[in-house]
């Protein structure tokens, strides 16, 4: 951006492309970097009997059964689930915000900003996993499934001929039971973080705009590590979930609800339609101090791209007086 070069605003529809762009490329990016963790988190969730020791251990056995070049297993089905997902929930994040606001009325929308920023952030990501729910499937499988497939071609292709549009869909209520709250509190706490960053610096003397933008864009990570921290905690069982449902057997998934899936991986299930061995409360953290890792990078990082290719588009960083 050139100097006299015009704002863009929120309401404009180049405004919000802007910020679909930039959750493509903050999403889809940083979930494709970190492919590798994914995949032995996730198999530590899905096969528990295999992976029995802590993230190094679980990692030496996956490299020892599927070579090194396993670890990149699921990097398509990953950029492109999660490069959908970015563009619903930056993007649509922000047509919420303004419009929720609007209904509200300027006085109320900033009294009520917490509100605002829930219901756009939940608004938001309901849409975005719907975009995402058949490629994170896809990935799944490719992943802790030995032999389903190599990748996004034929692993998509194999879950819509063996298990339709409904397997397809299947672990949706999942992934919105971890998502939203996900993204409430990736949204909520990065704004709430990032406005008490700049509230104490503007007590100390040095408001937002004293900063350059590479001292914006430092804070902006800062702000997305902790509120990733605290968004891989409360999300975690809900991740694990996702990872082990779809591997349950076909005649289970077809024959039981979602609640009652959920019981039998709590709690175990022997029947005419197989068996499932309960994975206990605690299993539900298998696999937590990785994800809260990966997460805690991943929204830093994904705050960071955002704000970055925000200011490449004529915005100002997010936070703080604009």
């Amino acid at each position: 951006m050139t100097k006299g070069d015009r704002i863009l605003q929120p309401g404009e529809s180049k405004y919000f492309m802007a910020c679909g762009v930039g959750g493509i490329l903050s999403c889809g990016l940083t979930h494709m970097a970190v492919t590798p963790l994914d995949v032995v988190k996730c198999n530590a969730q899905a096969n528990p009997a295999i992976y029995t020791k802590g993230f190094f251990g679980n990692a030496k056995i996956f490299v020892g059964t599927e070579g090194v070049k396993g670890l990149a297993r699921g990097w398509a089905p990953t950029f492109i689930g999660y490069s959908l997902q970015g563009m619903g929930k930056f993007g649509l994040y922000e047509v919420f915000k303004y419009h929720y606001a609007n209904m509200l009325g300027k006085e109320r929308a900033k009294k009520w900003n917490k509100g605002v920023y829930m219901l756009a952030s939940a608004s938001a990501e309901f849409f975005a996993d719907i975009l995402l729910c058949p490629f994170e499937t896809t990935k799944i499988k490719v992943q802790t499934e030995q032999g389903y497939a190599k990748g996004i071609t034929d692993g998509y292709a194999k879950l819509l001929r063996t298990e339709g549009f409904g397997g397809a869909y299947r672990v949706l209520p999942t992934l919105w039971a971890r998502q939203i709250p996900y993204t409430i509190i990736k949204f909520v706490a990065f704004e709430a973080i990032i406005e008490q960053i700049y509230k104490y610096t503007a007590s100390q003397g040095r408001p937002k705009d004293s900063y350059g933008k590479g001292g914006q864009l430092g804070f902006t990570f800062l702000a997305g590590y902790l509120a990733g921290v605290i968004c891989g905690a409360v999300s975690h069982p809900a991740d694990t979930l996702t990872s082990v449902i779809p591997k349950l057997a076909p005649a289970i998934q077809n024959n039981f609800g979602f609640g009652e899936k959920v019981g039998f991986i709590m709690n175990g299930y022997k029947g005419e339609h197989g068996e499932v061995k309960g994975i206990g409360f605690g299993g539900l953290w298998r696999g937590f101090g990785p994800r809260v890792f990966m997460i805690g990078t991943l929204t830093g990082l994904q705050w960071f791209i955002y704000d970055t290719w925000k200011v490449t588009c004529g915005i100002p960083t997010t936070g703080g007086k604009k």
